[in-house]
């Protein structure tokens, strides 16, 4: 997520993150992963909420995507989460589309 507060942060992703903790095959493929019961609480703990949501500015996102890359992804899908899950992340759309279009701009 693009600036916000630590708390903004956890919020949203909780919030996000409850639709998945509570769907088997997300917590069968985390459990691939390392994690475990005491992660899948629903919205996720913070251990979770950290590895799966990148928190900071534009330049923190294309270094997430960037990695994936650099793993082997040859594509990067991002999921921006707004505000709530009903209002679509226009701003934040628009904030991180030159840095993530074509991306690796190292």
């Amino acid at each position: 997520m693009l600036g916000q507060s630590r708390d903004e942060y956890l919020r949203r992703a909780h919030e996000h993150l409850e639709i998945y903790t509570g769907l088997a095959n997300y917590c069968n493929n985390w459990r691939r992963l390392g994690f475990g019961d005491q992660d899948f609480v629903r919205g996720g703990s913070e251990r979770l909420c950290e590895a799966m949501v990148v928190h900071g500015d534009e330049g923190t996102v294309l270094k997430a995507v960037n990695a994936h890359r650099e793993a082997g992804a040859d594509h990067v899908c991002l999921q921006v989460l707004g505000s709530d899950l009903a209002t679509p992340p226009i701003d934040e759309w628009r904030r991180l589309a030159p840095f993530v279009t074509g991306a690796n701009h190292d």
